[in-house]
């Protein structure tokens, strides 16, 4: 008889601990040690000349892709780009070793906050084998020297749990809006406008937005927009305005996304289109004609 091992497909986590969400002193110990972890500079004005900033937007929406295909948890992705960012603040790179610098990242913040790491043969098959896994353990030295080994850092996935815990939230409400939160996070994390922004400060404007976008003020007054903000500013001591700010900024970086994902389904819907009318036009199999997508 064949053995078969069944996994869980779902990530299995545990359960938060109450303890340390009433404990005002972890929050306030977040809070006090947070800015230790943000990139030194903007790197692209001072540091970086080969690498722009497309060019990480683009590694970061592919890590982000890795992680979502391994199904890692949403600490992944954000601590891999804290990694990324406060590397490329110290360290001038080539832009032909990003992806692999991108790589390494994922690796490492796969080790620590990851359920399953991911390996380094995988990583290498999800670059099409652009380096080798040699490569890739001689930079994970590298990085882990640049920075110090210093890579417990504090990232806004930190700091959600505890935002939720002091808000007047419907139970019912609190898993899709943390799945919300996680997202908007992570949305954050493939911007370089909020590199250098505290995580406190991420987290509670992904909060507001994900509150504000499920529309829950229309069963809670107390949830309306000027008193949400009010309260998340409380809760993490940041200045309203600075917080409104970043809600804002959030929101205007999600809506672009939107509508650029809409766009490019248009796009694909209209060049299927054209190639089936062109398909269609053929009066035999050998009629070939170039069908730009």
């Amino acid at each position: 008889m064949e053995l078969y091992c069944l996994e869980p497909k779902t990530v299995l986590r545990a359960q938060v601990d109450r303890t340390i969400l009433h404990d005002e002193r972890v929050l306030q110990s977040l809070l006090s040690i947070e800015d230790r972890f943000l990139p030194q500079c903007s790197y692209f004005k001072c540091v970086q000349t080969d690498v722009q900033p497309y060019m990480r937007r683009v590694v970061a929406e592919w890590m982000h892709e890795v992680c979502e295909e391994e199904n890692l948890e949403e600490d992944v992705f954000p601590l891999a780009m804290n990694y990324l960012d406060r590397f490329l603040a110290i360290w001038h790179t080539r832009k032909s070793v990003l992806q692999l610098l991108g790589a390494v990242c994922m690796f490492l913040a796969s080790k620590l906050k990851g359920r399953v790491p991911l390996t380094v043969d995988k990583l290498c098959m999800y670059t099409d084998n652009s380096f080798t896994p040699r490569e890739l353990l001689e930079w994970e030295l590298v990085v882990l020297g640049k920075l110090k080994w210093n890579m417990a850092a504090i990232i806004p996935n930190d700091f959600v749990d505890h935002i939720l815990h002091r808000l007047p939230l419907p139970k019912e409400k609190l898993s899709v809006i943390r799945k919300h939160t996680h997202t908007l996070i992570a949305l954050c994390a493939t911007d370089f406008s909020f590199a250098m922004n505290p995580p406190s400060m991420i987290a509670t404007g992904s909060v507001g937005a994900a509150v504000c976008g499920l529309q829950l003020d229309r069963s809670d007054p107390a949830l309306s927009r000027d008193r949400l903000t009010d309260l998340l500013a409380k809760i993490t001591s940041t200045e309203v305005d600075c917080l409104k700010e970043c809600q804002e900024q959030i929101e205007r970086v999600l809506i672009g996304r939107l509508r650029q994902g809409q766009q490019m389904q248009e796009a694909g819907g209209r060049a299927g289109n054209k190639a089936a009318e062109q398909q269609d036009q053929a009066s035999t199999p050998t009629d070939v004609r170039d069908v730009n997508l």
